[in-house]
């Protein structure tokens, strides 16, 4: 019995995610020979943003007798620029379409999102938080765009595993509600990860200036930062709790303490946040649940012809901006460079 639903690397790379046109294109196509007919295919983008994907696309195509065009990941692309081109036989990769176009999707989306809260932050550290809000198939992949789109850090351990950096995070309500007191639970953390710097959250039992005090006159220089989760039932974080945090915590003389904020975070309460005092940033739906940004494949060119579908511009379009990454055309595949 299937336990989990999201589909496996092997279904994926067996083409069992595709729509089903595709397969049936194929077994049509093939029936008449021209499965590997010649054709260079184009992707563009139904609006601008930062593109995400490209890598795992190339991951998906490794093997297959094409030759690949693309924008780096991470830059700037606007509505409707050919983001990518494929040249092949259609055999090669025309079963992967739904794939591709869902791959750059989604993920061009969530980079888009994370670079839209970095630039907010003013430079300032922002952290995904977002891995509790999909599907756990795709935290890791939402999680490295993130880290396409420039954020500092992820709290999923596949998704930093796959980009090389440690996981963050602080702790959750859980521990201290277990424990029962607040300074407890952070000893607790601390004692059994001390290598971890010291983030302890101050929103669960008692007012946050009041708790955030007590913090810091238990553990002095080893309190890196106190964190405000504050839910929207008591106001949520604002940028009043956020000054008053601030100065009380500076009043004390702790004012190396860093102030954490996370809970319905966006690019709008971002710089709004900084400019009270806030340190780091854990942003959790704006990314995750941020739309995908459609993307399109037209063939433009077949059997070495510049043809299209009404509406589209037969035949290769030009753009300087893509770079080659990818080739492994044999010369009998009948396409010749672009």
């Amino acid at each position: 019995m299937r336990r989990l639903f999201s589909a496996s690397e092997e279904e994926i790379i067996s083409g069992k995610t595709t729509d089903i046109y595709f397969e049936r294109t194929y077994k049509v196509l093939n029936s008449i020979g021209a499965l590997n007919t010649p054709v260079v295919g184009e992707i563009f983008p139904r609006k601008s943003g930062y593109l995400g994907g490209v890598k795992e696309v190339l991951n998906l195509l490794e093997g297959k007798k094409v030759r690949i065009y693309s924008i780096e990941e991470g830059e700037y692309i606007e509505e409707k620029e050919v983001i990518m081109r494929i040249e092949g036989p259609y055999g090669e990769f025309g079963i992967y379409e739904t794939a591709i176009l869902g791959i750059l999707a989604s993920s061009t989306g969530w980079v888009t999102a994370a670079r839209e809260c970095k630039e907010a932050s003013n430079g300032k550290p922002v952290l995904s938080f977002g891995a509790r809000h999909v599907h756990p198939a795709v935290a890791s992949v939402m999680d490295r765009s993130a880290i396409i789109g420039g954020v500092d850090g992820v709290s999923s351990i596949l998704g930093a595993e796959l980009v090389g950096i440690i996981p963050s995070g602080t702790m959750p309500h859980s521990l201290i509600l277990i424990i029962g007191d607040t300074v407890e639970a952070a000893r607790a953390f601390h004692k059994v990860h001390p290598e971890i710097p010291l983030v302890v959250l101050v929103d669960t039992f008692k007012d946050e200036a009041e708790e955030a005090i007590r913090v810091a006159r238990e553990f002095g220089k080893s309190l890196y930062g106190v964190r405000l989760d504050t839910p929207g039932e008591r106001g949520g974080v604002t940028p009043e709790l956020v000054r008053e945090v601030r100065l009380r915590l500076n009043q004390e003389g702790f004012d190396y303490v860093k102030i954490f904020v996370s809970g319905g975070l966006n690019p709008t309460r971002i710089k709004v946040l900084s400019e009270a005092g806030a340190d780091v940033f854990g942003v959790g739906s704006y990314i995750s649940g941020a739309s995908p940004i459609d993307m399109t494949l037209d063939l433009k060119v077949v059997k070495g012809k510049p043809l299209a579908k009404r509406g589209r511009i037969p035949g290769i379009t030009q753009n300087p901006r893509l770079k080659l990454v990818y080739d492994n055309l044999v010369p009998e595949a009948g396409v010749e460079p672009a």
